[in-house]
């Protein structure tokens, strides 16, 4: 049987399998990953109306990827205070936003109580707005600090209104490129684990993958498997985003950008090997809005959301700092053929546009 023959039957492909679809042309693809897509959620694509807060660049480490963290290609370190971001959630739920992403810098300034002060605060303020907060890499690094185990923080976490985890700080879990990209961070296994642990509390997050800077095509494949194992056991993971790296203002120096060829290569083998993961978001801020909508023809059945302000991405090079507008949103999704369905962070459905 056939690798095509293999897809079409729903039949799992192993490792070599996986690397070589690859190897066949992006509208077999497209194809094969179309049909995954329309057989768990027809010509929906969901969004939802979201906000990001980054509060602090401040970092104590340093990944070649990271435009966003202060150093020498970004000098202007900033903490936001409580209050600025107790502000912000007050204007974000009067204008009906339900879920705030924070994601930031380790900070070894702030204090794991100044995370979970601000965590309580907004929750005891706008109990219906859900939070998702801390990337894994910021559990262990608030784990390193503060002499705790990844158990107590996530306990922390959950008792001080945190709703759901991002998928951030996944990177490429390949060792050898982690260890060049972003030497000292979380580790493959541990953000693996941290994951796990936050599924076995009966809680969802999302996974990335950052890809097109140093890695091999079979650093990905090698990435989808480790999730796809994972996933397996626990069933927590929401969404995979597959992220596009940035490549302006950071310290890899990659010379050649990939392009939308294999970025929708890449989607459509993401929908193909994750048979056990309900969603796969074409993340706009990475992929742009035209990518992102092309990409729903390539497997993709999430754009994640309006965004309103982002500084992370954008700090190297993205075109994302101030969102999308929510009725240009859904236009563009009508436009490209599909229906819009605005959902909630666990991707129960609000509404349908």
């Amino acid at each position: 049987m056939t690798v095509i023959e293999k897809v079409q039957h729903n039949i799992r492909l192993d490792f070599d399998e996986a690397v070589s679809l690859y190897d066949l042309d992006l509208f077999t693809l497209g194809e094969l990953a179309d049909k995954k897509r329309q057989a768990l959620h027809g010509k929906k694509t969901f969004f939802n109306i979201n906000r990001h807060i980054n509060p602090t660049n401040v970092c104590k480490d340093v990944c070649k990827f990271c435009a966003y963290s202060a150093s020498r290609k970004n000098p202007n370190p900033y903490t936001m205070s409580h209050e600025e971001i107790l502000t912000i959630c007050d204007d974000i739920v009067s204008r009906g936003i339900s879920e705030v992403h924070i994601v930031s810098a380790h900070n070894p300034d702030t204090g794991l109580q100044w995370y979970l002060d601000v965590f309580r605060k907004i929750k005891e303020r706008h109990p219906q707005l859900h939070i998702k907060a801390l990337t894994a890499a910021e559990v262990h690094f608030l784990a390193e600090e503060y002499n705790k185990s990844y158990d107590e923080i996530l306990d922390l976490m959950i008792s001080n209104g945190v709703d759901s985890m991002p998928g951030g700080g996944a990177e490429i879990f390949d060792e050898t490129v982690r260890d060049y990209i972003c030497k000292g961070k979380v580790t493959s296994q541990q953000w693996l684990d941290i994951h796990q642990k936050w599924h076995e509390r009966g809680m969802k997050s999302n996974v990335t993958m950052l890809f097109g800077h140093v890695e091999e095509r079979s650093h990905r494949i090698d990435h989808m498997m480790r999730i796809r194992d994972l996933q397996d056991t626990t069933g927590g993971f929401n969404c995979f985003i597959p992220l596009v790296y940035q490549s302006e203002n950071n310290f890899l120096n990659v010379k050649e950008y990939i392009t939308a060829h294999e970025i929708l290569k890449t989607m459509a083998i993401s929908r193909i090997i994750l048979d056990n993961l309900l969603n796969l978001k074409a993340y706009w801020v990475t992929s742009t809005v035209s990518l992102a909508l092309v990409a729903q023809e390539f497997g993709a059945n999430d754009l994640d959301g309006t965004i309103e302000k982002e500084s992370i991405n954008s700090a190297a090079g993205a075109k994302s700092a101030h969102g999308v507008q929510l009725d240009e949103y859904v236009k563009l999704i009508k436009n490209s053929g599909f229906e819009p369905i605005e959902r909630d962070s666990l991707y129960n459905v609000i509404k349908e546009w």
